[in-house]
């Protein structure tokens, strides 16, 4: 007998597939596990918070880590160990979808360890696992003792021919104009990120919507199947904040007003800022101090920070100001510069207010591809923006680890919001790399390298089909009286105490990709409709600020960049090209300079060429013409006699392709032998009067360009 006594609960989703969430079989050593199944893709998330925290520990210390196995899809990894390794980089874009959503949900005051792991042990082609993780970390979370405000859920919503549908079939995403991850409680939706091809505002509320609806279905189910477990109905104890009401009160007073004048003030500068509220916290910690030795630090920090944040919030709801002064829809000031890197196939500097990024394009050939190996997915992208976040940027001295989880997020975001615009494959034969360097971060690095990358792919000449920009929103709202001030171009600060990070790009037409994170329960769809209208005016002045600087294309290249040409060549000839063991196309490429790539697709050779200049370019297609092309009946060539027979001569019409001239058709004259008239390796023209339909072999003529007798004799007569 089994044991373990399983629990199992269904949720139908509208085109009514089923998903089964099941616990009680695996990983019963865990705080919670649960097992998510759609079709044949099942993952397993687990929970486990350590039974107490360290006493430096003032935050909630969550990890969550998404993993899939290769051999959940019958594949083995194409790495040199052979195993799974580090997460790919969509692994880790899975961990912060469901980090964003989970984190606010835990109570301020846990600052137990845990650790949320949610594994892809079977995959289904057809079904996309990340639409199902945080489904899965939520019930896992529910069904244990860890306090958790859930359950939650996320569902991709994704408009198809024109009709919405709740976790589309893989195959069927590929036709969709929308696709969004969202992510909620029963109550209101907490995140949102995806990708659209320039809809309206209007459009993207309506697909929330719609999302949210089959989250209430998938937040029922879950509150059932913790029902039934044990562990869930009581959450463990733990401790929690002391809390000193007359010192909060003091520190408010103290402190509320003070923070007010502060904000209202308007300083642009970020750390004038910082020094003048340092001025109201300095003295009022050395009053407390001497007032009371034993003064908990920590409790003061709580309450200070506190009082600071509702003196700055309730000025800006009240004076519908700004930290720097700006109006609530006022944006930063904004430079911009293009090729600025003169080594760079493109180059932009973006600035604005106190955020720059520095922008690189690199086009490269087929052969700069990056290689995709995942268990659900395997081949080659051509597309790649990298984003990087140095700590001078904020003035910090942190070491240089590599990208973080933040960098490849805010990435993946920018790369989105460009590929929406990129021309198709058959238009452009690149392999395009960005690379946002952030010299400068106060708020929404994020958005200046879209807008950096949107003007630097038009400086190398990208046939672009609009310029894209993008503009982080904020939300400040007082819970009791629901008055709320929506913010355009947040600044770091900003973002820290609102109650939303909303990142919205697009174009003139409409927007293309975004991400929202809201900090507060019950965020009305009133206020998301009249952030993303404030977001839309935001962005088109930004756009028109990117125009003064470069509005079109470039008409040119670079001097620098490669060039590249595409031909056709019969598939009979691809082997010829490159030749035994890859001989001939490495000497063309060794002659020529140039780098060539044959492809074989749609029983056609498909030929890339790339070059730095036209010689050499020209020098590479003559080479493979030479060997591809077919000779045609009536076409003169010239050749080069390869040997003679006492019956006539063979000569090379093109590489690799040899005719006979018959003797007979050498000469008008009747010749009895070819000594003296013709030698090995002479160039002569000839006509190709035939080729044989059973042998292919060529049949040439010599004579055929030669003028006959008695016309040459008419000629030198008149």
């Amino acid at each position: 007998m089994p044991n373990y006594n399983a629990i199992t609960k269904s949720i139908t989703l509208p085109d009514g597939r089923q998903i089964t969430l099941e616990t009680g079989k695996l990983a019963k050593f865990a705080d919670g596990a649960v097992v998510v199944r759609l079709g044949d893709a099942m993952l397993l998330a687990t929970v486990v918070s350590q039974p107490s925290s360290r006493g430096d520990v003032d935050f909630l210390p969550l990890s969550v880590d998404y993993q899939e196995k290769f051999g959940g899809a019958g594949n083995i990894p194409g790495s040199f160990q052979r195993r799974e390794g580090r997460l790919s980089d969509y692994e880790i874009l899975v961990c912060r979808i469901v980090d964003r959503i989970l984190r606010p949900m835990f109570p301020k005051d846990y600052h137990y360890e845990v650790q949320v792991m949610i594994t892809l042990i079977s995959a289904d082609k057809t079904v996309q696992p990340d639409a199902l993780a945080a489904l899965a970390a939520s019930a896992a979370l529910s069904i244990s003792d860890i306090p958790f405000a859930g359950p939650i859920s996320e569902v991709r919503v994704a408009r198809i021919d024109g009709k919405l549908q709740i976790n589309p079939l893989t195959a069927d995403l590929a036709r969709a104009d929308i696709d969004l991850i969202v992510g909620a409680t029963a109550d209101s939706v907490a995140m949102v990120e995806g990708e659209m091809n320039e809809v309206s505002e209007e459009e993207m509320v309506e697909a929330i919507a719609f999302a949210h609806v089959a989250i209430k279905e998938q937040v029922r189910v879950q509150r059932e199947l913790a029902a039934e477990v044990v562990k869930s109905h009581v959450k463990r104890e733990y401790p929690q904040y002391e809390e000193n009401d007359a010192l909060k009160q003091q520190i408010m007073q103290a402190v509320h007003q003070g923070a007010y004048d502060v904000a209202k003030s308007g300083n642009p500068s970020k750390a004038g800022r910082k020094d003048a509220f340092g001025a109201i916290k300095k003295p009022l910690l050395a009053q407390l101090l001497e007032e009371n030795p034993e003064l908990d630090m920590k409790m003061f920090g709580r309450y200070y920070a506190s009082a600071e944040k509702k003196g700055i919030r309730d000025m800006m709801i009240k004076e519908r100001t700004r930290l720097d002064g700006r109006a609530l829809t006022q944006i930063r000031s904004i430079w911009s510069e293009v090729n600025y890197l003169p080594g760079a196939h493109g180059s932009a500097l973006f600035t604005r207010g106190e955020t720059q990024s520095l922008t690189t394009v690199a086009l490269g050939t087929k052969l700069d591809e990056q290689i995709i190996d995942t268990a659900m997915t395997s081949g080659y992208s051509k597309f790649m923006l990298h984003y990087n976040f140095p700590a001078f940027s904020t003035g910090e001295v942190k070491p240089n680890r590599g990208p973080g989880r933040r960098e490849i997020g805010h990435g993946n975001l920018a790369m989105r919001s460009l590929k929406k615009v990129l021309p198709s494959d058959d238009e452009n034969p690149y392999t395009i790399r960005i690379v946002s360097d952030i010299l400068e971060s106060n708020g929404s690095s994020s958005m200046a390298t879209v807008c950096a990358a949107s003007m630097a792919l038009m400086d190398a000449g990208i046939k672009v089909r609009a310029a894209v920009s993008g503009i982080a929103m904020g939300l400040v709202q007082d819970k009791e009286t629901g008055e709320y001030a929506v913010l355009s171009d947040i600044l770091g600060d900003e973002d820290h105490l609102g109650d939303m990070d909303f990142k919205v790009t697009g174009t003139e037409k409409g927007i293309v990709a975004c991400q929202m994170d809201i900090k507060i329960q019950g965020l009305s769809s009133e206020i998301m409709t009249a952030a993303l209208h404030q977001a839309r005016e935001g962005r088109l002045h930004i756009l028109r600020e990117m125009a003064k600087t470069i509005s079109e294309t470039a008409a040119e290249l670079k001097p620098h960049t490669p060039r590249s040409h595409k031909m056709l060549i019969d598939k009979e000839y691809i082997g010829a090209v490159i030749g035994p063991g890859g001989k001939v196309i490495q000497q063309i490429q060794k002659d020529t300079n140039a780098t060539v790539i044959i492809e074989e697709k749609d029983e056609k050779g498909h030929v890339s060429i790339y070059a730095s200049n036209q010689e050499d370019m020209q020098a590479a297609i003559d080479r493979i013409r030479a060997i591809a092309a077919t000779p045609e009946v009536g076409e003169t060539y010239k050749g080069k006699v390869r040997s003679i027979q006492p019956y006539g001569a063979f000569v090379e019409i093109m590489p690799g392709k040899d005719g006979l001239l018959h003797i007979s058709e050498v000469s008008h004259e009747r010749l009895n032998a070819l000594e003296g008239v013709l030698e090995v390796g002479q160039e002569i023209d000839v006509k190709l009067m035939d080729i044989d339909k059973k042998t292919g072999k060529y049949r040439l003529s010599r004579k055929a360009l030669l003028p006959k007798p008695e016309r040459a004799a008419d000629e030198a007569q008149g």
